[in-house]
């Protein structure tokens, strides 16, 4: 039974669970079965805390039997290895912070617990920021559909244990892609919210925009369930705001094919790799046949990344100064480049930079006031050897740095619109492609319905795998 369990989508066992037919208990069990099968092999979830989980899941049977009733019911999930689980190790896949416990869980944790997520364990990243998951601690994640390459990153364990069936759900956070790549690398979904939907960690500044909290799940239903308990109003982060949406699960469970779309495979100047295209391709003609009226458009992008660069070092280097000196030698070369630049940079950079970021925020409005949505690779580039910290070259063109491959993801982030990551297809080789979708600011519900739409049409595979 407990197998059959872990294949099942997360709001099939959610109802299970509300029907009185399974136990949280239950639940708990067959995830840690499939964990102890799972982990050897891909190293998705380094940090456990199954004796929690299990306390947890007792008290959630007692209040579900007593008519106390939770969103997600008592499902297990796990949490990225950078946000604080009450008396959890939280290393944030760093030597800096190994040994280090959380006295208590942050805001986005402790409101996805009391809406009924029970914490299974901590889901490997990357080493302070980059988009491969493997760190100093716990070492590389392997990606499910072939161990020799990477799943991507930051969020990369989440998106293995969810590939896997190790979770139901899994939680992330995105601050340059790291919701959508690995989603794209490993054929699940993921998220990444207008700021503000989600009450985020604490942070060094309250008022950023570019780092955001958001959920990943195996297909777009899963995944609005899964916002939905993430979602809310909270003291702690000034630009949460209360809110009379209907749930964003109505969205997801009412697909809808859009009247029209923007589709871009390289922004106009990117270089992207050729399965990505192809599949790309094949999506646009989909649309077609369906009567989207498909255009092939995108804002101007060209100088994202230097102001992307600018703001990421002004930023790390807000968040790590006080760690700068004592700790130098545990950041990662490129990670300290970043640090660099933030400290060293002149003040009319930033300036030119918060200046780009908003004409490109305008220009992108633009397109979308005009077609609704934008659709573009979530990836410049098919997964690549679990050995390699970054590509040196996608599609016969140079990268610059770490950061360079991940321009097609990094570039949106600056606007502070949300994404969705969906799975499109597969190359040749049997390894996953997957798009993101763009709309207007706070029209979640929206990308929910589309990528339900295009969801159901692809019918590609959905569900867990053995590692191959």
């Amino acid at each position: 039974m407990s197998t059959e369990l872990t294949k099942l989508s997360a709001l099939a066992v959610r109802d299970l669970l509300a029907a009185g037919e399974i136990s949280s208990v239950e639940l708990v069990e067959a995830a840690a079965a499939r964990l102890a099968v799972v982990e050897p092999q891909m190293n998705a979830v380094p940090t456990l805390c199954l004796d929690r989980a299990r306390e947890q899941a007792r008290a959630a049977d007692v209040a579900r039997r007593a008519g106390r009733s939770s969103l997600l019911g008592g499902l297990p999930i796990v949490v990225k290895d950078n946000s604080d689980v009450e008396g959890v190790r939280n290393t944030g896949g760093t030597s800096i912070f190994r040994d280090r416990i959380s006295t208590e869980s942050d805001r986005t944790v402790a409101l996805m617990e009391a809406n009924g997520a029970i914490t299974l364990g901590k889901s490997n990243l990357s080493e302070l920021g980059g988009a491969q998951t493997t760190n100093s601690v716990h070492g590389a994640t392997r990606n499910p559909y072939d161990r020799r390459l990477t799943c991507g990153g930051s969020s990369g364990g989440a998106a293995v244990a969810l590939a896997t069936g190790e979770a139901w759900l899994a939680h992330g956070n995105d601050y340059g892609g790291s919701l959508r790549i690995p989603a794209a690398f490993c054929n699940v979904t993921g998220l990444r919210p207008t700021p503000g939907r989600v009450p985020r960690k604490r942070l060094a500044d309250p008022f950023d925009t570019i780092a955001v909290e958001g959920p990943m799940a195996r297909d777009v239903v899963d995944l609005a369930l899964f916002f939905d308990a993430m979602t809310g109003y909270d003291s702690g982060d000034i630009l949460t705001a209360p809110t009379s949406e209907p749930p964003f699960l109505a969205a997801a469970l009412t697909p809808r094919k859009p009247a029209r779309v923007a589709v871009s495979a390289d922004l106009g100047m990117l270089p992207i790799e050729e399965p990505i295209r192809s599949a790309l391709d094949r999506l646009a003609e989909m649309l077609n046949r369906a009567g989207v009226a498909v255009a092939h458009n995108s804002p101007d992008v060209a100088g994202a990344m230097d102001a992307f660069r600018v703001l990421r070092g002004e930023g790390f280097y807000a968040t790590f100064e006080p760690l700068f000196e004592t700790h130098r030698h545990a950041f990662p070369a490129p990670v300290l480049a970043d640090l660099l630049r933030g400290r060293d940079q002149p003040g009319n950079a930033i300036v030119s930079a918060n200046r780009f970021r908003s004409e490109l925020y305008r220009r992108t409005v633009d397109v979308l006031d005009e077609h609704d949505f934008l659709i573009c690779p979530a990836t410049q580039v098919m997964p690549f050897s679990v050995e390699t910290l970054f590509p040196e070259t996608v599609a016969g063109q140079p990268m610059q740095d770490y950061l360079d491959w991940i321009s097609i993801t990094a570039i949106w982030s600056l606007t502070g619109l949300p994404a969705i990551a969906i799975p499109i297809g597969f190359s040749r080789e049997g390894l996953p492609v997957g798009v993101q979708i763009l709309s207007h600011a706070r029209r979640e519900a929206d990308l929910f319905r589309l990528a339900a739409w295009i969801e159901r049409e692809l019918a590609l595979p959905i569900g867990p795998i053995d590692p191959r």
